[in-house]
């Protein structure tokens, strides 16, 4: 019985650090986090109108997809990183270009 036990337990120990096995991607989490920050400040200063927002988070979902993808076999491989980051630079370089493209929130109101 106790031979029993100790199999059950070793098993369960085994799968639970299966799950645990997922890779780490800190750097590349961050980023989104203030790529997303950086969307939401501009929607909330009126830098960013609705369709340039929906625009920008559909692009970041898109990043957070292909980062997915990359971690699902529990390993990120640098062709992946360099794909997530090449992904990630057009992104920053979107924002940045709705941003400051003079169209706001209340001027886009004024032409309706």
């Amino acid at each position: 019985m106790k031979l029993r036990t100790a199999l059950t337990a070793t098993t369960l120990s085994i799968f639970v650090l299966g799950a645990f096995a997922q890779a780490e991607t800190p750097k590349i989490d961050a980023r989104q986090a203030k790529q997303e920050a950086r969307i939401d400040k501009g929607i909330a200063s009126g830098a960013v109108t609705q369709p340039e927002a929906r625009k920008l988070e559909a692009q970041q979902a898109r990043v957070d997809r292909v980062e997915d993808r990359a971690k699902a076999d529990g390993t990120v491989t640098q062709q992946e990183k360099a794909k997530v980051t090449h992904l990630q630079n057009k992104s920053s370089r979107d924002i940045k270009r709705q941003k400051h493209d003079r169209q706001t929130v209340a001027e886009q109101a004024a032409t309706k």
